[in-house]
């Protein structure tokens, strides 16, 4: 078995998008999933990505990926990479591709001069948490995610003033 870490390509796009459906179904949010492959080619691949995503491979078979984009710290002054989603397939599972992503991740946050290395994870992910404490992430208990979006964001946007 050789496994190998890579950067997406546009070739990827379909795997890409059954990795976020099997990611939701996991997650119990596939009612969530808006994303399709013509979406994200423009987001992921267009004249301005927004993200990156790596692909895990198991003997040239894709059987995994994390998806990230890059974040500022204002108190560190530099900049850092938040990791969106990382999933691996379950059959894939225990031959270490998803902590091969994590730290691949490591590697091009501190090649890209990045602070840090964030994520969030679900309360109920006992096995990812414990993956996630074994090669040292700590918690960040004091904070809480906060969300606009839909409505509440439409409505937030159409208060800001005009800008010159």
């Amino acid at each position: 078995m050789t496994l190998t870490i890579r950067p997406a390509t546009p070739d990827d796009l379909d795997a890409i998008v059954r990795f976020i459906h099997a990611l939701a179904e996991y997650e119990k949010l596939a009612h969530a999933v808006k994303a399709d492959p013509a979406t994200l080619a423009r987001y992921l691949f267009g004249p301005r990505p927004m993200a990156e995503v790596l692909i895990a491979e198991s003997d040239g078979a894709a059987i995994g990926f994390a998806l990230f984009f890059h974040n500022f710290s204002t108190f560190e002054g530099r900049p850092g990479i938040y990791l969106e989603d990382l999933f691996v397939q379950p059959e894939a599972r225990g031959i270490g591709a998803g902590r091969a992503l994590l730290a691949r991740l490591a590697q091009m946050a501190l090649n890209r001069d990045c602070a840090r290395l964030e994520w969030s994870v679900l309360d109920w992910n006992e096995p990812a948490i414990a993956v996630y404490r074994a090669i040292g992430a700590q918690p960040m208990d004091e904070w809480t995610v906060q969300r606009l979006d839909g409505q509440a964001l439409r409505a937030l946007a159409a208060t800001a003033p005009i800008t010159a």
